[in-house]
């Protein structure tokens, strides 16, 4: 038996074995040795942590209670209680959902870069601000960019959504994917440095000071980044942007977070020059309401005139021509996004090589248009590994494209056994009596064709494959459901898929997917102006004191 010492509401010791006490049947004891109306009225701590019930399962032990433990109790009202509870739970949703968030990123930005068939109905690339694809470094390289890319672009929807805590923890493990990358392959890019810049905005957003001396090393690390890869004077961004001022409004909110570290470091001259300088942009980011009136007229949205306005410098010709360009972009985009996703429902046909990677469209065009048919070139693929004169041996070779066109006809039949086994078993389930639907079912026939037939009582046509291959009058399952080596050149293997958390990867992906190459440019600037008035007024009433004190 090992020895509690209670505290507070009831004073005394409490003897009890540790292995098979809960923490509910501690609360019980100590709330009926205090008179309390009821257990949930108590609240216990332990070494400086609530002890929470959890689900149940976990004794005193594994919660870290040891013999001669100190257990302090206090009384709390029932709403009080209440409270607490819900506080705690939603605690744990949240880092149940940030956990959700990093594993979701994690398998989407390793399926989407070492060559895996997608299990989706897109393909995550990496793009330059001029839409090409790009490749960065290694595969982990690749990994690492694309993986803090999307926890990114996860937390600037925070963000939006004013939820400022999980936006910072979500830009957090953004910066720890973006440390896994070789920061040589980093400097080429402007990213790092945003993200450096918004986790100093949540700390601003959260009020949160004590991140101050953090927060100086964020913004240098960041202002050295930007001037790294957009030039000292932006010439190099400006350049890549036809003229456009994209940066502008970037530039406007590391000032202001500059201004603010300084004033409550002290620093009230440096603070004072960069809060004037902020403001100057943010002046220059206000947009005419005739102007914005006059791109209106021309049938854009007021947040679309708005931004074009302001990416632009104020300049309406740009700022339509910047618009029609736009316009033309999500067009050619959606014309490329139904062009992958026929590619990959085209891979999708031709299965997984032996490392469960996708047979290389490039390569199988190259094989076509030496003049092979298609499906006879991607197996080769497949089963080389993608390997181009491996596979092109193997055509070449009477024997071996034999083999593998007997290996394909053999495939094609499993799959149309398995297609009339499971037609057989719907209709069965339905009432029909096997031995009939066993005789109507045609491996070429549509559904609606095979019960129009057994409602009509039409006598089936003749088969167009044998009996025994269609299916066992006698069995309950359908038969060939048991998996084999071959079975991989038919599609991707689903023992992964049955693990995947599709919602939470489906949340990421519309985040990309609603990017686009100025999304990190283009800020809403309302915040960040009142800020830098609210910080100004500050300086103001410390120049008045200082005066005050001098005279």
């Amino acid at each position: 038996m090992a020895k509690l010492r209670i505290g507070g509401t009831w004073v005394g010791v409490l003897e009890l074995e540790l292995e098979n006490w809960t923490v509910a049947m501690l609360r019980d004891e100590v709330a009926k040795r205090s008179n309390a109306p009821r257990p949930d009225s108590i609240s216990l701590i332990s070494a400086g942590k609530v002890l929470k019930d959890g689900d149940g399962s976990q004794n005193l032990t594994q919660l870290g209670i040891r013999d001669n433990a100190k257990i302090l109790a206090s009384r709390v009202s029932v709403d009080e209680g209440k409270s607490l509870k819900q506080e705690l739970m939603a605690e744990e949703e949240r880092s149940r959902r940030l956990a959700r968030v990093k594993a979701a990123a994690t398998a989407l930005s390793k399926r989407h870069v070492d060559g895996s068939l997608p299990l989706e109905d897109f393909n995550i690339e990496l793009e330059n601000q001029g839409g090409q694809k790009v490749q960065l470094g290694t595969e982990t390289d690749q990994r690492a960019v694309m993986m803090g890319l999307m926890l990114h672009e996860n937390a600037k929807n925070l963000l939006r959504r004013q939820l400022y805590k999980d936006a910072l923890e979500v830009l957090t493990m953004g910066e720890e994917a973006f440390s896994l990358c070789d920061p040589k392959v980093l400097e080429f890019i402007d990213n790092v440095p945003i993200l450096q810049i918004d986790m100093v905005w949540c700390y601003f957003l959260l009020r949160d000071i004590s991140w101050l001396s953090v927060a100086g090393i964020r913004l240098e690390k960041a202002r050295e980044g930007l001037e790294r890869c957009h030039g000292k004077d932006f010439s190099r961004v400006r350049l890549l942007q036809a003229g456009c001022q994209p940066e502008l409004a970037l530039h406007m909110r590391l000032e202001l977070l500059e201004g603010v570290v300084a004033y409550h470091n002290g620093q009230f001259d440096k603070s004072k020059m960069a809060l004037a300088s902020a403001q100057a942009k943010f002046s220059q980011l206000q947009v005419p309401d005739e102007a914005l009136s006059h791109v209106m007229s021309m049938g854009f949205k007021e947040r679309d005139a708005r931004r074009a306005l302001r990416l632009n410098n104020q300049d309406i010709v740009r700022a339509v021509d910047f618009l029609f360009e736009e316009k033309a972009k999500r067009a050619q985009k959606r014309e490329d996004d139904i062009r992958h996703r026929k590619e990959i429902m085209e891979l999708k046909q031709y299965g997984v090589t032996p490392l469960k990677k996708a047979v290389s469209l490039e390569k199988l065009k190259e094989l076509v248009a030496i003049g092979f048919e298609k499906k006879l070139a991607a197996e080769a693929l497949r089963r080389n590994e993608n390997d181009f004169q491996k596979a092109l041996d193997d055509l070449t070779n009477p024997e071996t494209n034999s083999a593998i066109q007997l290996d394909i006809e053999s495939r094609k039949r499993k799959r149309e056994e398995r297609a009339a086994n499971a037609r057989i078993e719907e209709l069965v389930s339905m009432g029909f009596e096997r031995s009939r639907v066993v005789a109507a079912v045609q491996v070429n026939e549509t559904m609606e064709q095979t019960m129009s037939r057994l409602l009509s009582d039409d006598p089936p046509p003749l088969p167009t494959v044998e009996a025994n291959s269609i299916g066992n009058p006698a069995a309950s399952e359908p038969n060939n459901v048991s998996a084999s080596t071959n079975d991989t050149a038919e599609g991707p293997s689903t023992a992964a898929d049955e693990e995947r958390d599709v919602e939470m990867e489906d949340e990421l992906a519309r985040d990309i997917g609603s990017a686009d190459a100025l999304s990190d440019y283009d800020i809403e600037v309302t915040k960040e102006g009142e800020a830098i008035q609210e910080y100004l007024t500050l300086l103001a009433s410390t120049d008045g004191k200082e005066a005050q004190s001098s005279g």
